[in-house]
């Protein structure tokens, strides 16, 4: 899918549109873990100083079957340096295909609303569709990443928190 389909984009689109105070940077790369966004997570804060951070990560980290307590680990260590840097978090979780077996899934889901209250983080959404009720129709052909079509869906899912944190600040 083209980037400039997905919710990200369109998200910049609408804050362009409704609130031209806010500037929306995407610092995601395709395929990036957790780890990776650790990384990454000093410089971006240093170049861009974000008001708000959308933390989506650990999708890939679950495909990989990372363990649970790695993913949680990092996630903390990233909305702690969010948090130090002044920025409010949104946490979006993430959920698995049935396939990598209940525990790990369930322990793999169960693991954003615990950093979410652990870390306060500002805002928590469980995931970004219906979860593991997301029409079939609404996932590309490997069942995971959503289509084209999922994402002014996603974008309508978030922007109820986004316009109330927008609204706020």
């Amino acid at each position: 899918m083209n980037p400039k389909d997905g919710w990200v984009q369109l998200f910049s689109d609408r804050i362009e549109q409704e609130f031209t105070q806010f500037k929306v940077v995407n610092a995601s790369i395709s395929g990036e873990t957790t780890g990776g966004g650790l990384v990454r997570i000093s410089q971006a804060l240093d170049t861009y100083r974000p008001d708000l951070v959308i933390v989506e990560l650990g999708g890939n980290d679950g495909l990989r079957g990372y363990p649970t307590t790695r993913i949680k680990d990092n996630l903390t260590q990233i909305i702690r340096q969010c948090q130090d840097a002044g920025a409010d978090v949104l946490l979006i979780g993430m959920i698995l295909p049935a396939n990598y077996g209940y525990r790990y899934t369930q322990a793999f889901q169960d693991l954003y609303q615990e950093v979410a209250e652990t870390n306060q983080a500002v805002y928590f959404i469980p995931f970004l569709l219906q979860g593991p009720t997301t029409p079939r129709t609404l996932l590309q052909q490997d069942g995971i990443h959503p289509t084209v079509e999922a994402q002014p869906m996603i974008l309508g899912n978030i922007w109820p928190l986004l316009l109330n944190w927008l609204n706020t600040n």
